[in-house]
């Protein structure tokens, strides 16, 4: 597949997430009556993947996150040589997605952005619950794990064709249901960075975390679904991507 058409898939495909994801957080979460609550957006973030999974997962795999391109790598489903353009697409649709969303939001009287936390990632005073910096950096390692592992497994080229969206969309709901009121759910440094470049200040003091904990996480996951999930028969490492 041509690098360009992947980079573009990647891009379009992290800024559905970012707007979608966060959009929810910023746009539809607060209202008393009205608004989704850690429940919606939990589930905004998991249909943004399932949705663009079944879009552009046959075009670039949909990868939509830089701890996710890392941890395929490692697993052995990813070139490394195209980790760096991927990132760079994942990034640039990320911050796009967080103008476009400045640009809705700053439409409601009264709203201020960086006030408002704009759905960024913290910890301390600045976790939804919270949650202390070792907490955060636990939380967001282990979900990260899960998440990689969930996504190498459900494309295994053994595993049941067609579904993998789907258990890689939940998984993600889950994910953000478990931790939001830790650290606002990152599991992404791409989806951290957009935010955290909005808010400026504390989000890019923290932002370190959120970029160590999900990449370190999804290195464990790729070099744990190797042991795990290679095919004992054959001696092979698993052969296709998401």
């Amino acid at each position: 597949m041509n690098l360009t058409r992947q980079f573009l898939a990647e891009f379009i495909g992290t800024f559905w997430l970012v707007l979608g994801g966060c959009g929810s957080a910023v746009l539809a979460a607060g209202f008393p009556e009205l608004g989704i609550g850690f429940a919606g957006v939990a589930l905004a973030f998991g249909l943004t993947v399932l949705t663009m999974a079944y879009a552009i997962g046959h075009i670039s795999g949909c990868h939509l996150n830089p701890a996710v391109t890392i941890g395929l790598s490692i697993g052995g489903r990813f070139s490394s040589k195209d980790i760096g353009p991927y990132i760079v697409a994942q990034l640039a649709g990320a911050i796009i997605a967080a103008f476009v969303l400045s640009l809705i939001a700053n439409g409601q009287p009264g709203f201020d952005l960086v006030e408002s936390g704009f759905a960024a990632n913290g910890y301390g005073e600045y976790s939804p619950g919270g949650y202390s910096l070792f907490a955060a950096l636990v939380c967001e390692l282990v979900m990260t794990f899960m998440f990689l592992f969930i996504i190498l497994g459900s494309t295994d080229y053994r595993a049941p064709s067609g579904f993998a969206p789907i258990a890689i969309g939940l998984g993600l709901t889950l994910i953000h249901l478990i931790s939001i009121p830790v650290t606002n759910t990152s599991v992404n440094p791409a989806r951290s960075t957009s935010q955290a470049l909005f808010v400026g200040g504390w989000a890019i003091q923290q932002l370190w975390l959120f970029w160590v904990a999900p990449i370190v996480g999804a290195i464990l996951a790729g070099i744990a679904y190797r042991a795990v999930g290679s095919d004992n028969e054959s001696g092979l490492a698993d052969r296709h991507s998401q």
